[in-house]
Formats: C-alpha cells, sequence, structure tokens
C-alpha cells in the first residue's frame, strides 16, 4: 500500500479509536487478575496429576481382568461335533439320539438278573463319556483336526455297540431262562 493511503485510512478511523486513558493502577489490578488466573490453572493442573497416574493403573487393570474373563470363557467351551459343521451336528444329533433310545430300552430290560451287566455296562458308558470329554478339548486345541473329528465320531459308535452288546446279552440271558423253564416244565 501506498504512504497516502494508509494515511487517509487512518484519518477516517481516527474517531473510531479509543484514546481514552485507563483509570490509574489499572496494570496493578490487570497483573493480579493475570496472576490470579495462573495460580489456579497450575493449582488444577496439579491435582489432575494427581489422580491421572491411578486412573491409568485402575484402566489397566480393568482391561486386563475382561481380556482374561473372555479368555476363560473361550476357553471353558470345549467344541463338539456341532460346533465344526452342519453336517456334523447332524451326525452328533443321530448318535445322541440312538443312544438314548439304546438306554431306555436297557432300563426297560432292568431286572435282578440282569442289573450287574446294566451296572456294568454303564460304567463302561461313563469311561467313553470321559474319553469323549477330553476328546472336544482336543477338539478345541486343534481347531477342528480331522483325526480328532473322527476319534468323537468313532466313541459315539462304540458306546451304541456297548449298549447293543449288553441289549444282545439281556436278550441271550432271557431265552437262556426261558430255555430252562420250558426244560423243567416239560420233565
Amino acid at each position: 500500500m501506498n504512504k497516502n493511503t494508509i494515511d487517509k485510512l487512518f484519518k477516517t478511523l481516527e474517531h473510531d479509536f479509543d484514546t481514552e486513558i485507563p483509570n490509574s493502577g489499572h496494570e496493578h489490578r490487570f497483573l493480579d487478575k493475570l496472576k490470579q488466573q495462573n495460580n489456579t490453572v497450575v493449582n488444577s493442573s496439579k491435582k489432575t496429576n494427581h489422580w491421572k497416574p491411578f486412573l491409568a493403573v485402575a484402566a489397566t487393570i480393568v482391561l486386563c481382568f475382561s481380556i482374561f474373563t473372555v479368555m476363560q470363557q473361550q476357553n471353558s467351551e470345549p467344541l463338539d461335533l456341532a460346533s465344526v459343521s452342519p453336517e456334523l451336528s447332524q451326525t452328533q444329533s443321530f448318535f445322541t439320539t440312538a443312544i438314548e433310545q439304546e438306554l431306555i430300552a436297557i432300563e426297560a430290560q432292568r431286572s435282578p438278573e440282569t442289573e450287574n451287566m446294566i451296572n456294568d455296562a454303564m460304567k463302561a458308558l461313563k469311561v467313553l463319556e470321559v474319553d469323549y470329554e477330553s476328546l472336544q478339548l482336543d477338539l478345541t486345541e486343534s481347531g477342528n483336526d480331522k483325526r480328532v473329528i473322527y476319534a468323537m465320531i468313532t466313541n459315539f459308535q462304540n458306546r451304541i455297540n456297548v449298549l447293543k452288546a449288553v441289549l444282545e446279552h439281556i436278550e441271550e440271558v432271557k431265552n437262556f431262562k426261558n430255555n430252562q423253564n420250558e426244560n423243567t416244565i416239560t420233565i
């Protein structure tokens, strides 16, 4: 800009400037207010500095606790065949239904003569169930390893085989008992 234009600008704005002199002691009042404002800011920042480390520690503890809880929940739920695929879910459903039907049939045959056979079969089933639970843990750890899946299916088949063998043995005992009764009646 040109010097003439600047001079003209100041002359036109001459009456708009605040040219009055402030009251006496204005500078001291301003400095006092400024010091008070600085002191309150400094004091409040000192207070926040004391609780910030505790807040950080508390947040870290909460974060670690939540991660630990999530990991425990994931580890506490072992996988089974139904969690691997829909086809294996159907397979598991088939086997559990078949096992339940065989158990119902065995319980219907319970008598003093068959009591020991049924109790032995139940013990064998408990052993197979414990094996199945360990296979579930193996499946969870291995990430759906096919060998573990086949072992789980074989476990189901073994349970059904045990129950069928007991039913067949119970039938043999009944037939033997009926044959003995017929022989004693005819003699």
